[in-house]
């Protein structure tokens, strides 16, 4: 077996302890009443209720005094006993010498890994300035590897941990399970590489990948990684256009799908969309060449084995706990039309393929997938991660943000169709050598209690999910969470959209028990991993706040002339230096590349967020920069006044967005979901109103508030800010609306909206 080759030298970077010892056994803690965390509350917790407004009058700011910060939680002593950062002052030592010297700090982690040949040149080359040519970052540009040689060769021969759970997977009913090993899982991706390969599949080939949450998406994903073929993953929840849209934009020449799936009670026929989706592309001239398709409604009737080394694996029968509610929804299998010439059954494939497959080896820089921006801030944009840099960045984002030890089972909510789950659900916990859970349901299928029954049951150590999901359970109460024991988790962490603070203190004190730190991890498709996030057992957390950058994150914050400001600021979030994980170019589209992200501010890479920092140094996100209002030449961030509403008990969730005023020039117009047992009134409204008044100043006052039973979302629960632009301004003109995850909402909206003077 080779050994992986040394690709710089320098001090190597303090790690963590080999083993862990045994974090702490905590007490069941007992079922607390049912209640929301009141306004009262959050200030009794160190939340500023009292502001003042700064010298400009732009906008209400924390007191600077003692009394006026926001309370800080320090890690529990137990997770920094056997923390890989046990302090912030070491994570302070090794944030500052993997930002002085990246190639010595990212190099000693390269020798973790394995490289058939090593970098011959320079370890980072890179430029972030417009004005001085073509933007481009190239790591350990010349040395070779490749991907799943290291997330599985790796682990099964070297680390010898073939006979390790790589997946528990749990299916969208609850007695629906299985588990691969470390080991098993190789054997499948060879037999799909080489199935790959007799499709003429070869390197840099493009192929898209159209499935439900289920262990053959992992596979697939991996097999092209070993051919050096490029992945478009294709969330499946998508509709047959927008993956009709994927597809010619990268000139897929092949498809990977399913049958159909259940997610929740709701039957979807994956085949049927493909097909619809495959004949759009052939009416616009790119017939797609094959389609492989797994049996995943229909295993039962392959009379396979157990065994997950066979493909594929089979789902043991669920008991019927709903009765003839779920016997009847189990015995519904779709009709599923076939294409002869294109079709392929994917379990037939595999059973004619050998075992054994030999990598591609390729360049550092070589691409590894390109991934598809959900389209919540317009038309979605192909983004291209390259091999060696994303490797290394996934690998070791989730080593330390997650505290990562070999006991650990980890699992990321995700699903694998977003960057989130390609990062947290696949490579960086297959690198480091962990269990994780792949789940194919919803939280609140069969019931609200899903997610903590699926924690107790594998035993999860770290769970990661986002505050969408979190807002969405606290509605239901604390019951469905203390019911279980959720005994063995010890940490928390949330990503997809800054959390507000109530969500936060719920998920610490009723899920975590007040025993786990939560990371509130910033990060971005276009980074491939995070950026500004807690250290378990290093960072003191603020609930709402991203805290400080990981290790070689430079950030800064500009004003609109593009100077840095320095100290407690305000303004547009850049980094001023390349990161290993960083995305190379948009596929097909460089200058928009350069556009999107560098030519506002040249020398930075351009984030388009807002962002705070505070007066202790911590970061806080506060919204896209298109969702920053002007109102009477004040500027005002909606994630402000949308958590100051969703303070109120009768809110579950809102978002906010700008209105012309014929004064003002804008106003805002807000959208609110109520939780169950409140109704919206005259007098609700006028609450709201006040409560913004006095959390945030007059300036925030609405103009208009909305009832929103439900609010338009893309698929992975990002809300779509610039379709609730159109419904306060009865514009019917949309665009596009096809990652809309349910168009009635967009109706219900329209016709309920506020009755608005211009």
């Amino acid at each position: 077996m080779p050994r992986a080759r040394p690709l710089a030298s320098g001090s190597a970077l303090t790690r963590g302890p080999a083993s862990r010892v045994d974090l702490f056994s905590p007490p069941r803690h007992p079922q607390r009443p049912q209640r929301r965390t009141r306004c009262s509350e959050l200030d009794a917790m160190g939340l500023p209720e009292e502001r003042r407004k700064s010298g400009s009058g732009s906008r209400a700011r924390e007191e600077t005094g003692a009394e006026g910060r926001v309370r800080g939680w320090s890690p529990p002593p137990e997770v920094r006993r056997s923390a890989h950062v046990p302090s912030l002052q070491r994570y302070r030592e090794l944030h500052r010498r993997s930002v002085e010297e990246p190639r010595e700090f990212w190099g000693n982690i390269a020798k973790e890994f394995y490289w058939k040949t090593a970098c011959p040149g320079p370890f980072l080359q890179y430029n972030f300035d417009v004005t001085k040519g073509k933007i481009f970052t190239e790591w350990m540009k010349g040395a070779t590897t490749n991907i799943c040689y290291n997330v599985l060769d790796r682990n099964v021969h070297e680390k010898k941990l073939g006979d390790k759970v790589a997946f528990y997977w749990e299916g969208n009913e609850p007695g629906e399970t299985t588990k691969i090993t470390y080991r098993e899982l190789l054997v499948q991706v060879c037999q799909f590489s080489n199935v790959l390969r007799k499709q003429g599949i070869q390197k840099g080939d493009r192929v898209a990948i159209y499935m439900p949450m289920i262990l053959e998406l992992v596979v697939a994903m991996l097999a092209c990684a070993r051919l050096g073929a490029l992945h478009s993953i294709v969330f499946a929840g998508f509709s047959a256009e927008s993956l009709c849209e994927r597809i010619l934009d990268s000139s897929c020449c092949l498809l990977i799908t399913t049958d159909a799936f259940y997610r929740g009670e709701k039957l979807v026929n994956l085949k049927e969309l493909a097909d619809e989706s495959l004949e759009k592309c052939r009416e616009k001239g790119f017939p797609v060449r094959c389609c492989i398709v797994v049996k995943h409604l229909g295993r039962a009737e392959l009379g396979m084995n157990d065994s997950p080394s066979q493909s594929p694996p089979v789902k043991r029968p669920c008991p019927d706990v709903q009765g003839k509610l779920r016997e009847k929804s189990k015995c519904i299998r779709p009709q599923i039309c076939w294409n002869e010439g294109v079709d392929l059954w994917w379990h037939e494939l595999m059973q004619q393929a050998g075992d054994e497959c030999e990598p591609e080896w390729c360049d550092a820089e070589d691409p590894l997938f390109i991934l598809y921006t959900s389209g919540s801030t317009g038309k979605p944009k192909g983004v291209v991660h390259t091999i060696g840099g994303y490797m290394l960045y996934v690998a070791t984002t989730f080593k330390y943000v997650f505290d990562f030890h070999p006991e650990d089972v980890f699992w990321c909510t995700a699903d694998i169709g977003w960057i989130t789950g390609h990062s947290y659900v696949t490579y960086g916990p297959l690198a480091n050598g962990a269990t994780s859970v792949l789940f194919e349901g919803i939280p609140t299928y069969p019931d609200e209690g899903r997610l903590w029954s699926i924690v107790d049951k594998y035993k999860v150590t770290k769970f990661y999910t986002a505050p969408t999901a979190i807002r969405m359970l606290m509605k239901f109460g604390d019951d469905p969470v203390t019911k279980h024991s959720r005994a063995s988790l010890q940490v928390l962490g949330t990503v997809g959209e800054p959390i507000n603070p109530e969500a936060w203190l719920w998920y610490h004190r009723v899920v975590g028990s007040q025993r786990c730190p939560i990371v509130d991890t910033f990060w971005q498709t276009e980074t491939g991993g995070h950026m500004l996030t807690p250290l378990p057992g290093a960072t003191p957390m603020k609930p709402g706040s991203a805290s400080f950058p990981f290790f070689g994150v430079a950030p800064a914050i500009l004003n609109e002339s593009g100077e840095e400001l320095e100290g407690e600021a305000e303004g547009y979030l850049v980094f001023k230096q390349p990161w290993p994980g960083i995305m190379r170019t948009v596929y097909g589209n460089h200058t928009r590349f350069e556009t999107t992200y560098f030519k506002k501010f040249p020398g930075y890479y351009v984030t388009g967020d807002g962002c705070r920092r505070d007066q202790d140094g911590y970061y806080w996100i506060t919204g896209r920069i298109d969702d920053m209002l002007n109102v009477s030449g004040h500027l005002l961030s909606t994630a402000e006044v949308e958590s100051a509403l969703v303070e109120h008990e009768a809110v579950a969730e809102a978002a906010v967005v700008g209105h012309p005023h014929p004064v003002k020039g804008e106003c805002l117009y807000c959208f609110v979901t109520l939780c169950d047992g409140h109704t919206f009134s005259p007098t609700l409204t006028e609450e709201l109103k006040k409560q913004i008044r006095e959390k945030i100043g007059p300036i925030a006052t609405p103009d208009y508030i909305q009832n929103a039973p439900g609010l338009p979302k893309t698929r992975s629960g990002k809300i779509m800010r610039r379709v609730l632009r159109k419904i306060a301004q009865n514009d019917h003109d949309l665009g596009d609306t096809s990652t809309v995850a349910d168009p009635s909402v967009i109706n219900h909206l329209f016709s309920h909206r506020c009755l608005t003077t211009q």
